[in-house]
């Protein structure tokens, strides 16, 4: 009992810490770009931190991290690596410059937006911020499925009543503040997590089964020789979550978000380097200890639930049964910081996608700064509600139940954000046909293809379709004129002489 005391006092240290800084954060909220972009002037580390931090959640390290560890062994650690390299260092190289140069030209704020302006198609906006808010909410859920997945085994409350807390600690700071509040929180969230991902590493590698670094490959290859091969079997649908998990960011808008807010192109190449270096060492640190399931687990002692192996449960349980009071209780605000971090950044863009999109970009274009904030406000509080919804269900399938948001998200909008960025040639009809190509191959995959394991093949699938699709539907289809062309791309020619 006084274990779980000092783990609740951890937790309400935490809460006590994210009202104060929704309250700090308030003062400076006062127009829609000062709530869903902080006023465009956030600088590098905070930057890189809030892109970093809304990038990983407890989805990795709760329902990736045991499931691929325990059936894949090492080689999942090519997700962390394609996160760091692709997901991250290769995003900020290829997109930051010009999202903000070209966003900041044409005077966009969300990711809608930007497609309504580059396009010139308001129906364009009004889909894509429907799709935004339709198909974050289960993305959303996830997150808060495995979060209550820990809550219920490390601080041993009913999933019901940690639902209950992740509304409590979502809302009041994320709706008090907007995204400055959110920038400064992951800021110290991110610290969090660089802190407790390097000691759980340390502590679960120098427990006996594992033998440190020394002793991990030869023990596993002893519980079974194919956990130790770099490229398994079943090589095809892990290459799915590497292409899902890395290329996927480049298409998500709360990803995309971090980009639209930095001060200014002088920042990029800090943050370059510590959004990557950030990646690499989280993703590193959750599929190492993945890893190691077996080694702490056998089939006979491994959790059940329904007859079926608890793979939420996994790491849940090993750290809980492994890892000494202090270093459970920074591991538990390290996930906890994660997800609250991509909580909050979900749910800004979804509430942005009908507030600044739907109700201010095309019904109330005359509405005034105070009562646009007071419906982002209002719609932040409605997502998180549609999302526990979801979370109450208690779904076992995180991941089938993540791969289907980003497939169809990053489905929708890479294609026609990363051309329209950097091709002049692309069209209008272009970019509808490769948003719907999207749309279309994610949900009918995950109609027709049942198999959880299949999920993120067929995502990444969705992902990679539109990227013909666009420049061929481009070349056959009317051009824009070249006034547009030159008034979208004037900025980035600017900035590249």
């Amino acid at each position: 009992m006084e274990l779980l005391s000092f783990r609740w006092l951890a937790i309400v240290a935490f809460v006590v810490l994210m009202v104060g800084v929704g309250l700090y954060s308030m003062r400076r909220t006062q127009t829609t770009a000062d709530f869903f972009l902080g006023g465009r002037t956030v600088g590098p580390w905070i930057s890189a931190f809030a892109y970093g931090t809304t990038y990983f959640s407890a989805v990795m390290f709760i329902g990736y991290a045991g499931k691929l560890g325990w059936g894949f062994g090492i080689s999942p650690l090519w997700i962390a690596m394609g996160n760091a390299f692709v997901g991250s260092w290769l995003a900020w190289k290829v997109l930051a410059r010009r999202t903000r140069a070209i966003t900041v030209k044409l005077g966009v704020m969300t990711m809608p937006e930007f497609l309504e302006a580059r396009y010139q198609s308001r129906g364009l906006k009004i889909v894509a911020a429907a799709l935004i808010f339709l198909f974050l909410i289960p993305y959303c859920g996830s997150v808060f499925t495995g979060l209550g997945f820990l809550f219920e085994n490390v601080l041993k409350i009913p999933y019901q009543t940690s639902l209950v807390v992740m509304i409590v600690l979502t809302g009041v700071y994320l709706v008090l503040g907007g995204y400055f509040a959110v920038a400064l929180t992951d800021f110290i969230q991110g610290i969090i997590m660089l802190f407790g991902a390097t000691l759980m590493v340390w502590f679960v590698f120098s427990q006996p089964q594992v033998g440190g670094l020394g002793g991990w490959l030869p023990h596993l290859a002893a519980v079974n020789p194919s956990l130790t091969r770099a490229v398994p079997e079943n090589w095809l649908s892990l290459l799915g979550l590497v292409i899902l998990t890395s290329v996927g960011t480049w298409g998500m808008p709360q990803m995309i978000q971090k980009f639209y807010a930095i001060k200014n192109e002088q920042v990029i190449r800090t943050a370059t380097t510590v959004a990557s270096l950030f990646a690499l060492i989280i993703a590193g640190a959750a599929y190492l200890v993945g890893s190691t399931a077996q080694l702490f687990f056998t089939p006979q002692t491994v959790p059940m639930e329904g007859g079926k192996i608890a793979f939420n449960a996994i790491i849940p349980i090993l750290l809980n049964n492994t890892l000494p009071e202090f270093l459970l209780i920074v591991i538990l605000l390290l996930v906890l910081s994660a997800s609250m971090s991509t909580l909050s950044s979900l749910i800004l863009v979804s509430s942005s996608a009908i507030t600044i999109d739907l109700i201010q970009g095309v019904f109330r274009p005359n509405l005034d700064k105070e009562k646009a904030v007071q419906y982002l406000r209002l719609f932040c509080g409605l997502f998180i509600i549609c999302s526990i919804i979801i979370a109450v269900y208690k779904f076992d399938f995180i991941i089938k139940l993540m791969s289907l948001s980003w497939g169809t998200i990053a489905g929708a909008f890479l294609a026609p954000y990363l051309y329209g960025i950097y091709w002049k040639g692309t069209t209008k009809s272009g970019a509808w046909t490769g948003l719907i190509s999207g749309v279309v191959i994610s949900i009918l995959g995950s109609v027709i293809f049942k198999d959880e394991s299949l999920a993120p093949l067929v995502s990444s699938v969705a992902m990679l379709i539109p990227l013909a699709v666009v420049p061929a539907v481009s070349l056959l289809s009317q051009k824009f004129e070249a006034s547009h062309l030159e008034r979208v791309f004037a900025e980035v020619a600017a900035s590249e002489e």
